[in-house]
C-alpha cells in the first residue's frame, strides 16, 4: 500500500488515531518488532498470537493489527465477527513467503506418514494443512508430547526445527526456511561484543542459526526474552532479536544496558525486520479511518486453519505467549 504522506499535511495524526480509535471501537495491536511510536500508542504490545487471543476477548469491533500479515490472519481467524485491518498489507514474512501452500501440500503428500508440526509463521491456507500449530513459547510443550516414533514434518523454520531436533534428540524433518532477520546476525560480531562486554550473558531467539544459538544463556520467545530481561542478576544483556523489543526492556528497566547483537559488519542495519518497518503512524490512522487494508478470509478455510491453532491451544495451555504483555 502507497501513502501520499504530502496529503496528510496539518493532521495531528496522533490526536486522529485516538479519536478514530473511540469511534471505531477499536483495539490497536503492537508486536515487540514495531517501532517504538507504534508500541507506545497500542493497547497491547506482545507476540503474535498471544496478541490476537488479548484481541478475541474485548468488544472491540475493529482490530487494527500493526504486525504482519500471518499475524492479522490469526487475528480473523480468532476473531471471525470483527473487522481486522493490516496498515500496510505488503507487511510479509520471509517465512511465510519460504512455504508457499501448494509445495507444503506436495511435500505433505510426499511423507504421509508424518504429522506437520507448523510454525505460527505461515499462511493460514499452510495452517489449513497442518496438524499442529506451534509458537517459539509452545513448542517445545507440544513435541514434548508426541511420541518419540512418530514421524515429524515441522515448517517452515529450519533453526527452530533444528533447535528442537537437538534439544529433544528428535529427526524431524524440516522445511528449509529461515527468517532473513535472525539469519543476520553474525557469529564473529557477537564473539567480539561478547568480548566488549565479559559477564553480559546472550539473549537469543530461536529463530537464530545455530552458530549464534550455540552461544546463548537464554533461548526462547519475544515475551521469554524480555521476561529473561527482567529476571537476570546484571546490568547488560546482548539481545539477538530484532531490536525493537529492546524498546520495551528499556521502558521497563532503565537501570539496565541492553545491546542489541550485531551483523555481519558490526553495525548495519540488517537486523531491523523490513516489513514490520512498512507500518507506520501515518498508515495506521489512513487504516483506521478507512477501515482498510482489511483481512478476509474465506469461512472453510479459517476454520480448517483454526483446528490446528485449537490443537496447539489444547496441548500448550498455559505455555502460548508465556510472558507479560504491554498493556496501554
Amino acid at each position: 500500500m502507497t501513502v501520499q504522506t504530502e496529503s496528510l499535511a496539518g493532521v495531528d495524526i496522533r490526536a486522529e488515531i485516538e479519536r478514530l480509535r473511540k469511534e471505531r471501537n477499536a483495539v490497536i495491536l503492537a508486536h515487540y518488532y514495531q517501532r517504538p511510536e507504534i508500541q507506545d500508542l497500542a493497547d497491547f504490545v506482545g507476540d503474535s498470537l498471544e496478541l490476537s487471543r488479548k484481541a478475541a476477548d474485548t468488544d472491540a469491533e475493529v482490530i487494527a493489527f500493526c504486525g504482519v500479515k500471518f499475524m492479522a490472519d490469526t487475528a480473523k481467524i480468532l476473531s471471525p465477527n470483527k473487522i481486522v485491518v493490516l496498515p500496510d498489507m505488503d507487511a510479509g514474512c520471509s517465512l511465510e513467503d519460504s512455504c508457499p501452500p501448494e509445495m507444503f501440500r506436495k511435500f505433505r503428500e510426499a511423507h504421509p506418514d508424518h504429522i506437520a508440526l507448523t510454525y505460527i509463521n505461515c499462511s493460514t491456507e499452510v495452517k489449513a494443512l497442518s496438524d499442529i500449530i506451534v509458537t517459539s513459547s509452545s513448542a517445545e510443550t507440544i513435541l514434548d508430547q508426541i511420541p518419540e516414533d512418530q514421524k515429524i514434518i515441522f515448517g517452515p523454520d529450519r533453526h527452530l526445527g533444528g533447535y528442537l531436533n537437538r534439544k529433544f534428540d528428535r529427526e524431524m524433518l524440516l522445511w528449509p526456511g529461515v527468517c532473513v532477520v535472525h539469519e543476520a546476525f553474525s557469529e564473529t560480531e557477537l564473539l567480539k561484543l561478547k568480548a566488549q562486554h565479559p559477564g553480559a550473558p546472550v539473549a537469543a531467539h530461536p529463530e537464530c542459526p545455530p552458530t549464534i544459538v550455540d552461544h546463548a544463556d537464554y533461548v526462547g520467545s519475544t515475551s521469554g526474552i524480555l521476561a529473561f530481561a527482567k529476571s537476570f542478576p546484571g546490568d547488560t544483556l546482548i539481545v539477538a532479536t530484532e531490536p525493537h523489543i529492546i524498546h520495551q526492556m528499556e521502558r521497563a528497566l532503565p537501570n539496565k544496558r541492553f545491546i542489541g547483537a550485531p551483523g555481519a559488519d558490526g553495525n548495519c542495519n540488517c537486523n531491523i525486520c523490513p516489513y514490520m518497518a512498512l507500518n507506520t503512524l501515518e498508515k495506521l490512522y489512513l487504516s483506521l479511518r478507512d477501515l482498510k487494508p482489511r483481512v478476509e478470509i474465506e469461512e472453510s478455510l479459517r476454520l480448517d486453519a483454526r483446528k490446528s491453532l485449537d490443537r496447539m491451544l489444547e496441548m500448550a495451555a498455559g505455555t502460548v505467549g508465556q510472558g507479560d504483555l504491554g498493556a496501554r
